[in-house]
């Protein structure tokens, strides 16, 4: 007997059929034989449509009030949530709905944006100890200072879930969506994009953190905090999905080859001060996203970055890196070329090249002489991209992105 909780995003529960059908799934886990909790979302775009009524009722040049925009927008996972108890109850199985008040979650007091602090499932454990099944509303809590209701912000539910999950020590998280698992790519630009089986709770985040929507960057760090093991699968199927965990410590193996398992994109800007991507024509600041390599060994083999640079090129895109990790490489993009650039890196750095044996990520650079090759020259992009032209010896990694950074990419780019 294990204990599960399972969140169902709003794609998973967009109509009571739907709901209906989640009952069913989450009463065949309880029969069985193990102990579930169940975290919604609100249904559909139902969080969507309550925003666009807080905006009819007030002036256009008037934000709503936050205190009762969050108490508003808290409603939505409180109709999936007593829905998903009525249609588990209907199949002769025992539930009862918790609001994030009554499961304990308590947050800071910053309205639409509050962090979980503390949890205390008193009532979600009484529950399980009478062989019940608790619904609880994710994306909000409540605030213990001023007992305001709270909500978490875009992705919340996922983070109330992980957080919930750490607190009743359960055996796993599921993420029940509407993709088959974490996938190497987002599937509706990339259709090719594979799931993939299993991930460090590092490059989980690290996905989250470039974009990739199938897991709020909160709920990735916060089960990367507390070790919470992690499954990311289909609501729609029994497909395994992509399990996130962290495998035992083992010695570094030097020589190895640096392993791209996935790309993130994201089309919003990255920060203030970074220029938009050169092109022909008149620009706009915020005409600009990023898209990420993930994976490991990317500073010990810098042919990551020749291929980077050689494939973006080879589209008619610059390549303007905006940070560096030995995890995870982003650069610039303009925003309306972002599919381009992910379809053009996944052929390059993912997708399996014909006759190679068996399904995986695709190692690049560090093995043989075309990879010491390639790292040789990968090594002399890189330098040139984290010095200032002229500056006494290399620069620190670059890491996190600012203007001064951006500039010495910039100049360097104009050096060449």
């Amino acid at each position: 007997m294990a204990l599960i909780v399972q969140k169902y995003g709003g794609s998973s529960v967009p109509t009571t059929e739907r709901i209906r059908r989640v009952a069913e799934r989450v009463v065949g886990a309880h029969d069985a034989g193990h102990d579930v909790v169940v975290v919604v979302s609100a249904m559909g775009d139902a969080t969507e449509e309550l925003l666009a009524l807080a905006q009819h009722v007030t002036r256009r040049d008037t934000a709503p009030c936050p205190r009762e925009l969050d108490t508003l927008l808290s409603v939505g996972e409180q109709v999936s949530s007593t829905l998903t108890a009525m249609a588990i109850h209907a199949l002769g199985a025992s539930a009862c709905s918790c609001s994030g008040r009554q499961a304990g979650l308590i947050t800071t007091p910053a309205h639409g944006g509050a962090r979980i602090v503390d949890v205390r499932p008193r009532l979600v454990r009484e529950a399980l100890d009478r062989g019940m099944i608790p619904v609880v509303t994710g994306f909000q809590g409540v605030c213990e200072e001023n007992d305001e209701v709270t909500t978490l912000g875009r992705g919340g539910s996922d983070t109330s879930a992980v957080a919930l999950a750490a607190a009743l020590k359960a055996d796993v998280c599921e993420i029940c969506t509407d993709v088959d698992g974490v996938l190497t790519a987002d599937p509706t630009i990339v259709p090719e994009a594979k799931p993939i089986g299993r991930l460090s709770h590092e490059a989980m985040r690290e996905l989250a953190a470039g974009g990739a929507r199938v897991l709020a960057l909160s709920g990735a760090e916060y089960a990367e905090r507390h070790a919470v093991t992690l499954r990311v699968r289909s609501s729609y199927d029994e497909r395994p999905g992509t399990v996130v965990a962290d495998e035992p410590e083992r010695p570094p193996s030097y020589g190895s080859a640096a392993r791209v398992v996935g790309l993130a994109h994201d089309p919003s800007p990255p920060a203030a001060g970074v220029p938009a991507p050169p092109a022909a024509g008149p620009t706009r600041e915020d005409d600009a996203g990023t898209v990420s390599l993930v994976g490991s060994g990317f500073r010990s083999h810098a042919g990551v970055f020749l291929l980077l640079r050689e494939t973006l090129n080879g589209i008619g895109l610059p390549f303007v890196p905006v940070s560096v990790s030995d995890t995870r490489v982003a650069v610039l993009c303009r925003a309306s070329r972002l599919p381009d650039a992910v379809r053009a890196l996944h052929r390059a750095f993912v997708e399996i090249p014909a006759g190679s044996p068996g399904p995986g990520t695709r190692p690049t650079g560090g093995e043989g002489a075309r990879g010491a090759e390639a790292d040789g020259r990968g090594d002399r992009l890189r330098r040139t991209v984290r010095c200032r032209t002229g500056a006494p010896g290399p620069a620190p990694p670059l890491r996190r992105t600012g203007s001064a950074q951006a500039m010495a990419v910039v100049d360097a780019r104009r050096a060449r």
